[in-house]
């Protein structure tokens, strides 16, 4: 019988840094909205929920937590840990599922769209899986509305500057590899454009010391916990215009397009079982197509 491989040995710490980044996240974001709203400030709603089985067995499950603010029109910052056996037509897709179809995974999912057209959207997601193999995958981006505005240039520099000191920490070749992934994985081929200012994307990371990558992995989201919530207060107060705001909602059909078509984290949540609100958390309150 194949011996598990050594993620197996980090569930319960992955799992537990999941939700204490969840919670500074969460906690992080509260604050701004205190600062833009004041006793009246908008809170986190989470509701927990059970991943079904066919069985009726275990199978995991997950916290949604999501606020709906001043600053933050809607933003869901969501872990869960679910396990149990592929389905056969998924285990293919799968490194090591088609030798044992068991699995189990665990991650924490951020998406923010922002009242203020000023302030970038941004997206965040690390995650742990474990079939007879184990490794981490993830990443963070950055959508401004108009990427060649200098505000939006300076944001997405600060935000890359964050991701790559993190990156240069554990391997000096990581950044400029996961940068160029995040360009093309968040790419709309049939709208021939990136959706935004990019960050980085990694998947199936597994460089043989599974603690090392996991330490990788925490760095990456205290990374997106310093650069974030500094980049909102830069740009929350700034006046902005009826026409950038409808901007605004053309360009998040742009993110709504992805994620529906393209995104592999959407598509794993909905074949493994999991909460279809909390998996669909990632699509914006309100939008528009032209």
């Amino acid at each position: 019988m194949t011996s598990p491989p050594p993620h197996a040995a980090l569930k319960e710490e992955a799992h537990a840094w999941f939700e204490g980044l969840r919670d500074s996240l969460c906690a992080a974001f509260e604050a701004i909205e205190d600062e833009q709203a004041g006793q009246a400030a908008a809170r986190f709603v989470r509701t927990p929920w059970q991943r079904p089985t066919e069985d009726a067995s275990p199978g995991g499950g997950g916290v949604m937590s999501v606020m709906k603010g001043a600053v933050f029109e809607k933003v869901g910052v969501n872990v869960s840990t679910v396990f149990g056996t592929f389905s056969p037509e998924f285990r293919g897709q799968i490194p090591g599922a088609a030798e044992d179809p068991r699995f189990w995974a665990s991650g924490i999912s951020v998406v923010a769209h922002m009242c203020n057209p000023r302030v970038p959207a941004a997206h965040f997601n690390t995650r742990m899986l474990v079939t007879s193999r184990g490794w981490f995958g993830g990443g963070g981006d950055l959508t401004p509305l108009r990427l060649d505005a200098p505000e939006a240039v300076a944001d997405a520099a600060d935000f890359h500057a964050a991701f790559r000191s993190a990156c240069e920490r554990h391997d000096p070749g990581y950044y400029p590899r996961f940068k160029e992934w995040c360009d093309r994985y968040f790419f709309l081929p049939h709208r021939d454009e990136p959706r935004g200012a990019g960050g980085i994307f990694f998947d199936q990371l597994d460089s043989g010391d599974a603690a090392a990558d996991l330490a990788f992995v925490e760095d990456a989201g205290r990374a997106f916990l310093d650069a974030f919530p500094r980049i909102v207060r830069r740009r929350m107060a700034e006046t902005w215009t009826p026409e950038e705001r409808e901007a605004l909602l053309v360009k998040r059909g742009r993110y709504v397009e992805f994620n529906l078509l393209y995104d592999r984290g959407t598509l794993f949540g909905l074949k493994t079982g999991g909460n279809t609100d909390a998996i669909l958390m990632s699509l914006p309150p309100e939008v528009r197509w032209p």
